[in-house]
């Protein structure tokens, strides 16, 4: 597992996540990227943070086998806590932070791109919550800021994906382009809010979320909540267990 923060230009910090083989996060995944994020977004030289990830996809959100490990509730419990630690550092960071996005975003994903000040996608990059096919809940809160309410509705009762080009539609992605031309999109949008002066764009954020209609922090708690009563009937180790063993999974 590796959280890594570089500094390509001048107020432009990336942190990338590198999790083989498909960047599903382990509890104390989520913990580091919470913190990389808020050390990224604390530091005064720091105007815009990108955030991307190595590897076939962005992010297929908790890692299904650290679940299946745990005979009691703490793997689940991390899991819960730390999703809601990375969601909230993105949203909390103290500047705007542009979402880098490759194939996959599911899950975890989501909740980190929908907290995000803007995204930049690949033209392969898709976007979903199979949360119901995996025994979990959680994250409409975030679907709900890239996608309309019906269509989120729909995509989370069918566990269906959208593309990068469905987003950009809606206007809540805002360029698409080829993969390899993805890291140098993301540092130009952010190149271009690193120019803005330093106080003045932290100033912007927090405005910004204070007007936000919808407090993310507690609506996203609100779902967990049923999450873990899908786990504490038993449900969801039901559901888990026709996952099979495709491996790493999504919640």
């Amino acid at each position: 597992m590796s959280v890594s923060t570089s500094v390509p230009d001048k107020g432009v910090a990336v942190v990338t996540v590198d999790h083989p083989p498909v960047n599903a996060l382990p509890a104390q995944g989520w913990f580091d990227l919470a913190d990389a994020v808020r050390a990224a977004g604390r530091d005064p030289g720091t105007r815009c943070v990108v955030l991307t990830a190595e590897g076939r996809g962005f992010n297929a959100g908790v890692d299904i086998k650290e679940l299946r490990r745990d005979s009691g509730h703490d793997a689940l419990i991390g899991a819960n806590r730390g999703c809601s630690a990375a969601f909230s550092a993105v949203y909390d960071c103290e500047v705007p932070v542009v979402a880098a996005v490759q194939g996959f975003c599911l899950g975890g994903g989501i909740g980190l791109v929908g907290n995000a000040d803007a995204i930049v996608a690949s033209e392969d990059a898709t976007f979903g919550l199979p949360e119901l096919d995996r025994g979990a809940l959680g994250a409409a809160t975030h679907l709900a800021r890239l996608v309309p309410q019906h269509l989120m509705r729909a995509l989370y009762y069918t566990s269906r994906t959208v593309t990068a080009a469905e987003l950009h539609a809606h206007g809540s992605v805002w360029r698409v382009v080829p993969r390899a031309e993805l890291r140098e999109a993301a540092l130009e949008l952010a190149r271009e809010i690193a120019r803005k002066d330093g106080t003045l764009l932290r100033f912007a954020k927090a405005s910004i979320n204070g007007i936000d209609p919808v407090d993310v922090h507690r609506s996203y708690r609100f779902e967990q909540g049923f999450t873990f009563e899908a786990n504490l009937s038993g449900l969801a180790d039901r559901i888990r267990e026709d996952f099979g063993t495709q491996g790493e999974g999504r919640a």
